[in-house]
């Protein structure tokens, strides 16, 4: 993209330069003005860039406490639910042996 941006300078420089119909202060007026707008783009396009670069990397950060917080309520679940688990099986275990 930049160099699509300096080659419509130079083709829009030489242009001037061809017709000479503008005097040298109208020209480089003109080449002033030119240059000033391409600067004034790249900065714009490297703001919105870089605001893109911020959102994505926010989005990325939210996605993993996203998923860090599933993963640890998860493993809480299973936790519990072994704990649970082995009281039911510590409890046959006592009603199995008292049957006998």
């Amino acid at each position: 993209m930049k160099i699509t941006k300096v080659m419509a300078v130079a083709v829009g420089i030489a242009a001037l330069a061809a017709c000479n119909k503008k005097s040298p202060e109208a020209n480089q007026a003109s080449n002033i003005e030119a240059n000033a707008e391409n600067q004034a783009e790249n900065v714009t396009a490297a703001g919105e860039n870089e605001a893109s670069n911020i959102m994505n990397s926010a989005e990325n950060k939210a996605s993993a406490v996203k998923n860090e917080a599933g993963n640890e309520a998860a493993a809480i679940k299973n936790a519990g639910e072994n704990k649970a688990e082995a009281v039911k099986n510590a409890a046959d275990n006592k009603t199995e042996k008292k049957t006998k």
